[in-house]
């Protein structure tokens, strides 16, 4: 027999329990939600009486005094009964507002507290979001100006095929952050409540309550607005805001989920090669077999939580494509669901992303080592120039470079041998360099181009900027737990 009343005998969201921050569960939460619903009540209740309707000063206060004492108990009884969540906590909130229990939700539609709460709701954790963002571009911003020197192997198709450095890479990682938090910021600034637009969107009870005047109207939708801190409603709708902000919203978050998977892959293939990885803790395990593994498991749970986002969007885009005229309600179940576990999981994601962007571990020894390994055959070209100097014919050099190259390839991948390519061509007269000389070539620094100085054009054109734009949000780090 199941015993109810203890806390682990039911499923709880590993969001709640393992991943999101408690602030961006609170966003999230019924208190949250229902407070913002009693904002609303109180926001219209207001702008009613305002515009002369017959809504007393006394009740508008006795409202505003019990916007967060909620009996969620006696919400959900009336909800048993009425089978309908809004009038459930009108009713709830009648309870402790007897004064003024005759007016709330007066010419209201459901839609103008569900809905005005979501975009509310939405608005908030996209600031949460932003903030983290910038904090995370901050920690790879100090990465990426200590490392901007750093020479290290650069991949196409995950095969070598120059130099870039530790610093440069970093901006790459970076510069793919920032097109997220251009996109996040034209949302936050471009959000719009629905506003008060009734059954079907005409705003026909309305109409009625102010006798036809449509100055009243659009005044109180625009007091509303200000009221909960916007700057516009949408201008149309049916009973419900377009379906499509929400794809909008998820779609933006699901870009960020993209930038911190390719992060955390690029990390996870870095601690494969030795050349860097995440922290990691004192006393952490990193295999429960194998005591010497240093698991990247922060990385691979930003990967793994990022899949889940991605797929997410696809939620949001669907309930939009399928809303009929008006409105219906198939979207309610699926978007109480998909949107906040979409903001949960960018959430939890970017707590582990400011984690271990905080502490990335470098060991340039191996770096240099797996550079020195492969810049013989990256340094052909030069090797070339330099034998052309000293009378060289450049097409036969090039050959022989050729030939000379796939037979050190063949000692390092068939034989385990090191990377001979450098004796090779000091032997072979037609290029006449010595050892020495051809050593003299293998500088990484020769072969990094401008990588150097594209990472403090970035910082300073870019990051620096936003940096000092945000200064007030930084300082934010996060500690893990699992």
């Amino acid at each position: 027999m199941i015993n109810n009343s203890n806390l682990y005998s039911q499923y709880e969201s590993p969001f709640s329990a393992r991943y999101a921050s408690k602030e961006m569960q609170g966003v999230f939460s019924a208190q949250k939600k229902f407070s913002t619903f009693r904002r609303l009540w109180v926001a219209l209740a207001r702008a009613e009486m305002k515009l002369g309707l017959n809504i007393t000063q006394d009740q508008v206060d006795e409202l505003e005094a019990n916007v967060d004492n909620i009996d969620f108990e006696a919400a959900q009884e009336f909800e048993k009964k009425l089978r309908h969540d809004v009038m459930a906590h009108v009713h709830a909130y009648g309870l402790v507002c007897p004064k003024a229990k005759g007016i709330i939700h007066l010419g209201a539609t459901s839609c103008y507290v569900d809905d005005n709460t979501d975009i509310i709701v939405m608005r908030d954790g996209l600031n949460i979001i932003k903030r983290k963002l910038i904090n995370i571009l901050s920690n790879l911003a100090e990465f990426a100006d200590k490392y901007k020197a750093m020479p290290c192997l650069a991949y196409t198709h995950l095969q070598p095929a120059q130099l870039t450095t530790v610093g440069k890479r970093a901006t790459l990682w970076m510069n793919e952050l920032l097109i997220d938090l251009e996109e996040l910021e034209f949302r936050i600034k471009n959000l719009k409540l629905l506003g008060q637009k009734g059954t079907t969107g005409t705003q026909a009870s309305f109409v009625e309550l102010f006798n036809g005047d449509d100055e009243k109207i659009d005044k109180l939708e625009q007091m509303i607005a200000e009221e909960m801190g916007f700057d516009a409603v949408f201008p149309v709708s049916g009973q419900t805001y377009s379906r499509k902000v929400d794809s909008q919203v998820l779609s933006t978050l699901g870009q960020i989920a993209q930038s911190c998977s390719k992060f955390s892959n690029d990390l996870r293939i870095l601690a494969s090669f030795k050349e860097m990885e995440e922290p990691f803790e004192k006393n952490q395990i990193g295999s429960s077999a194998m005591p010497y593994k240093r698991n990247p498991m922060r990385s691979e749970r930003i990967t793994s939580l990022s899949r889940y986002v991605i797929v997410n969007t696809l939620n949001p885009a669907f309930t939009s494509a399928t809303q009929w005229f008006e409105r219906t309600l198939d979207d309610s179940a699926n978007k109480r669901i998909s949107i906040a576990e979409a903001f949960l999981g960018v959430d939890s994601i970017l707590n582990i992303m400011l984690n271990v962007t905080n502490g990335i571990v470098i060991y340039p020894k191996v770096i240099n080592k797996r550079v020195m390994a492969e810049l013989p055959f990256m340094a052909t070209e030069n090797i070339m120039m330099q034998a052309v100097k000293k009378g060289g014919d450049r097409q036969e050099l090039h050959e022989k470079l050729r030939q000379h190259s796939i037979a050190a390839a063949a000692v390092v991948k068939q034989e385990g041998g090191k990377n001979n390519l450098l004796e090779r061509i000091a032997s072979d007269k037609a290029f006449g360099l010595s050892i020495n000389e051809l050593e003299a070539v293998m500088q990484p620094e020769r072969f990094t181009g401008r990588a150097e100085k594209q990472v403090t054009r970035f910082l300073n054109d870019f990051i620096k900027p936003l940096l000092e734009k945000n200064k007030e949000l930084l300082g934010e780090t996060a500690e893990l737990s699992v």
